[in-house]
């Protein structure tokens, strides 16, 4: 599937497939998603561009400067989108090309081109405000994570304090849901880093790619836009530790909790064995056993029953094991 960006004069125009020959010249950027062996061949011999995967990260064939990034982007659900693309720059055009016909990260470019037309001037300068997209996806992802780590950090101290808002006790269970919750953040994290990363390299390459002297314009925003990479990539990383303070603060709980569930079992053991003790003694079938035949030895081995319990649970309060 092919979408084709044409430029005549300052209007942009968007042709579904390839538009026809007479009119290559005024493509500025094609998006390539899984091309059928009939596209790949169009794009070849029209443009020169090889849709096949490359072997390394950056190639350059003498044609077209190829690039391997992850990208991500935010859906209209909120739903955070992983793929893998490969940016083409050329002197004419640029293209992405992607092996997943349903990620499509730059559906809104065109709006953004529009607003800016001097941007379509040349290929870099549209690659340059795919990249910055790029970027804003990614800082939108982060964003959203973010704003979901200070829920979970309200859900911890929840849970930590015993009860919610509503009066429910919260325990293990709700812990292990929390853990769970943040592991999920924490690859989410990892893939934003690992894109932002990516998308580092394809700014640093474009940067080497434009001519300071000719195109200082050009130059002066993509080094705008290697600074926003750079303080986006700090910001997933901040994320990231926070995210990691926040999974070693749910461990430390449940250790705790468990502990404390530990001790409980612990203090009833100690409270009943020794009246399990006075009753097992009572049931040995002994010949001879004086408090059968008192007046009050019922009262006498109920009362021996209930200090033996009551002992160990002073001793235990006594010695703080209760708090």
């Amino acid at each position: 599937m092919i979408r084709s960006i044409l430029r005549n004069h300052a209007s942009l125009s968007i042709v579904q497939g390839l538009p026809q020959a007479e009119h290559d010249s005024e493509v500025v950027w094609l998006e390539v998603n899984a091309p059928t062996t009939e596209e790949s061949t169009s794009l070849q011999r029209r443009f020169g561009i090889e849709t096949a995967p490359k072997s390394s990260s950056v190639v350059e064939d003498g044609n077209f400067l190829y690039m391997r990034s992850k990208l991500l982007a935010l859906g209209g659900n909120g739903t955070p989108s992983f793929g893998d693309v490969t940016f083409a720059l050329g002197e004419q055009v640029v293209a992405i090309l992607s092996d997943d016909a349903d990620f499509r990260p730059f559906e809104v470019a065109l709006q953004r081109l529009h607003r800016k037309p001097a941007s379509t001037h040349s290929p870099k300068g549209v690659l340059r405000v795919l990249l910055q997209m790029a970027n804003d996806g990614a800082d939108a992802v982060i964003d959203r994570i973010a704003d979901e780590l200070e829920k979970s950090t309200e859900e911890i101290d929840e849970i930590s304090d015993g009860y919610d808002s509503s009066g429910k006790e919260l325990g293990v269970p709700d812990l292990i849901e929390t853990m769970r919750s943040l592991n999920e953040k924490e690859e989410l994290i990892s893939l934003c880093i690992e894109a932002l990363l990516s998308l580092a390299r394809a700014v640093r390459y474009l940067s080497g790619e434009v001519d300071n002297v000719s195109e200082a314009e050009l130059q002066a925003v993509v080094n705008e836009l290697a600074a926003d990479v750079a303080g986006v990539k700090e910001h997933a990383y901040f994320e990231h530790e926070k995210v990691r303070y926040l999974q070693n603060g749910v461990t430390n709980i449940l250790n705790v909790k468990q502990n404390q569930i530990v001790k409980i079992f612990t203090i009833i053991t100690a409270v009943f064995l020794p009246p399990t003790l006075v009753g097992t003694f009572y049931g040995m079938n002994f010949a001879v056993m004086p408090e059968l035949s008192w007046e009050y030895g019922f009262i006498y081995s109920m009362g021996l029953t209930l200090t033996a319990a009551i002992l160990p649970l002073v001793y235990i309060k006594r010695k703080g094991w209760l708090r």
